[in-house]
């Protein structure tokens, strides 16, 4: 009968966020723009950092792979919705949408790794310095981050399959702008209580566990500031810490919001406006976040600037 059931669902409708061609023309401008300026700032970091022999140290490398996994998330996302928002016709196949659902939980949970490294990396640089190039060599900076894409795969893979399990037989409409854990599930004429069992207990390990670990490195950082005697002493090392922090509390605080609450308490309009923090807004602005909180970032991106404006120069 499952079987039946999904194969006779050839594709979904993505009703996204409103039906006013005038406001839909609008919100297309606007996610065009976030978009672009996503890819070209989460780009030029990788650039930049790639050029720059001064700046390939772990934590830049970390930043590099946030950048590359920014960018990778919300391709996933956003093209789909810019092509829902100027055409009629907003469907989505079957099995594009569970590439999207499969894809976007691979990146949604590398980040979740990437950013419990990233704090890790800056606990030992505060707490261990003396022993920083030791413990986070090149070996162990590619294990961590390979280890990360990794479980992110295999996460995606379990949710997927456990969703590919249920039975579409009322309705196609999803009501949201992507295909999503939530509105796959309340769409599902099936009994989900299991599924959503399963996946709010790995999800709780997938998720909580990295933030335990941000936690962690983050108490025993701000230890070791709060020991640090000079003003400027304690500010300069903090400053290290308070981009990541920012993303950290905007990533992890919408992440949470949307994906551990009981699935009464779902409300699609509040989530469809949650969901574009996490996966439009805060890629777009981690770029700039780390660019404008980091000096040597922020030089070296000067620096690549000052070489275009000199070689467009020499060519005329």
């Amino acid at each position: 009968m499952e079987q039946r059931n999904q194969t006779a669902v050839t594709e979904f409708l993505l009703l996204g966020f409103t039906k006013q061609v005038e406001l839909r023309y609008l919100l297309f401008l606007v996610f065009l723009a976030m978009y672009l300026m996503n890819l070209l700032g989460n780009g030029t970091i990788i650039l930049v950092i790639g050029g720059n022999s001064q700046l390939h140290t772990p934590m830049y490398f970390l930043l590099c792979n946030l950048s590359f996994v920014d960018m990778c998330f919300t391709s996933v996302t956003v093209p789909k919705l810019l092509s829902n928002l100027i055409s009629e016709k907003k469907t989505i196949s079957f099995s594009e949408c569970f590439a999207q659902l499969y894809f976007f939980t691979v990146f949604t949970t590398t980040e979740c790794m990437l950013l419990s490294i990233m704090a890790y990396d800056r606990y030992v640089a505060i707490c261990n310095p003396l022993h920083y190039i030791t413990i986070m060599n090149k070996k162990v900076c590619l294990s961590m981050s390979a280890a990360s894409f990794i479980i992110g795969i295999l996460n995606a893979l379990l949710y997927t399959l456990l969703i590919s399990q249920l039975s579409f037989c009322n309705s196609n409409k999803i009501q949201h702008f992507f295909c999503d854990l939530p509105p796959l599930m309340k769409l599902s004429c099936t009994d989900t209580s299991t599924i959503e069992l399963v996946i709010f207990t790995e999800g709780s390990l997938i998720v909580v566990l990295p933030f335990l670990i941000i936690l962690i490195s983050y108490i025993n950082i701000i230890t070791a500031i709060l020991k640090i005697q000079s003003t400027g002493g304690r500010h300069k090392t903090f400053s290290t810490c308070s981009s990541h922090l920012t993303v950290v509390a905007l990533y992890y605080g919408t992440l949470i919001f949307m994906y551990f609450r009981p699935s009464s308490s779902y409300s699609l309009e509040k989530d469809r406006i949650t969901s574009v923090v996490y996966t439009v807004l805060s890629p777009m602005l981690n770029p700039f976040i780390y660019s404008l909180r980091n000096r040597d970032v922020k030089m070296a991106v000067w620096r690549a600037l000052q070489r275009k404006v000199c070689f467009s120069r020499g060519k005329h």
